[in-house]
């Protein structure tokens, strides 16, 4: 059987390419990524479906390397534009709207990127575009929290990324984010040069800066960019480990992450969706992740995931006997 070809995750560029674009030319264009992703992601998770037989691994990684990239150099740019967009046309509904599509492809193309190349050898030039790629996003400890302690401690009380089975969308977004903060603090407790306090200092000296040197109206759009792309990928953790758990001293297996075999999710979220495999090795570049047999699999793509998510109820059922039913007793 043929491997997956690269050029299939070219895809995941139709929407930053879309916002881009869109946001040059302005006017209510800059709702594209809105669109794009609320409306026509779910309806390509579906209308493409999954594959009967997972395809093996290509050997060489080399077209999927320099998409990673691009994918991660795609948020300077986009911010650049929209802070740009945001000077010329001043505090307009227009200019929300944009926000709100340019923090979508912060999220889907900036962090999935970012966490891919947090596991890459530190100090490299692709970490290092990690680093530069959560900054923009105001969420440096992102990295720091998710290898040191998510990989630990996922499907577990300790693991902030973890949603238990009770918890909603909503409440999971009030609870993750500053615990993910204070837990990678703590991981530095102790040593000279904690990371994520340095990091947090260097976001609001940036953040000073700009209103001070600028104007607030730029830095209202910064912060509305980096809250949107962090509640995409909160949102995107809250799914991936939604209601699996483990006891105390339990190890860790495939069985403590969600996957989903949805084409368009795949292929535009750089194999993201095969979280298990991901837990299983973490050093594994995405393209060579695979679906694990007898993983717990979600009902669809993560783009269709999203409008159940939104209602607690809707998803709480849909959800409910897809969790193995000991884990439903687990705290």
């Amino acid at each position: 059987m043929k491997s997956e070809h690269w050029s299939k995750y070219l895809l995941g560029f139709i929407i930053p390419v879309s916002v881009l674009i869109t946001l040059y030319v302005g006017t209510w264009w800059m709702s594209i990524g809105l669109v794009l992703f609320l409306i026509l992601g779910p309806i390509l998770d579906y209308i493409l479906g999954e594959d009967d037989e997972p395809k093996p691994a290509p050997e060489s990684g080399r077209g999927m390397e320099a998409i990673l990239v691009l994918h991660a150099l795609f948020i300077p740019l986009v911010l650049i534009v929209l802070l740009w967009r945001a000077v010329i046309d001043g505090p307009t509904w227009q200019i929300f709207l944009g926000t709100f599509s340019a923090g979508i492809v912060g999220g889907a193309s900036g962090i999935v990127s970012a966490h891919e190349l947090g596991h890459r050898k530190p100090g490299t030039f692709k970490w290092r575009l990690g680093r530069l790629t959560l900054f923009l996003c105001n969420y440096t400890h992102f990295t720091i929290e998710h290898n040191h302690n998510h990989h630990k401690d996922v499907a577990t009380p300790s693991d902030a990324a973890s949603a238990p089975a009770s918890r909603g969308l909503y409440l999971h977004f009030l609870i993750t984010v500053p615990w993910q903060f204070m837990s990678a603090v703590k991981t530095d407790l102790g040593v000279r040069q904690n990371r994520a306090l340095r990091g947090l200092f260097l976001q609001i000296i940036a953040i000073i800066s700009m209103g001070l040197l600028l104007n607030w109206w730029l830095l209202i759009v910064w912060i509305g960019f980096s809250a949107v792309s962090i509640i995409m990928l909160e949102y995107v953790n809250y799914i991936r480990h939604y209601g699996l758990r483990r006891s105390e001293g339990e190890r860790q297996t495939h069985m403590h992450s969600w996957q989903t075999e949805a084409r368009w999710s795949r292929w535009t979220l750089m194999e993201l969706t095969r979280h298990p495999s991901h837990h299983m090795k973490a050093s594994l570049p995405f393209w060579k992740l695979q679906p694990i047999e007898g993983s717990p699999t979600l009902p669809s793509g993560y783009y269709a995931c999203f409008w159940p998510c939104l209602i607690p109820p809707i998803w709480k059922r849909l959800m409910k006997n897809r969790i193995p039913e000991e884990m439903l007793r687990l705290p």
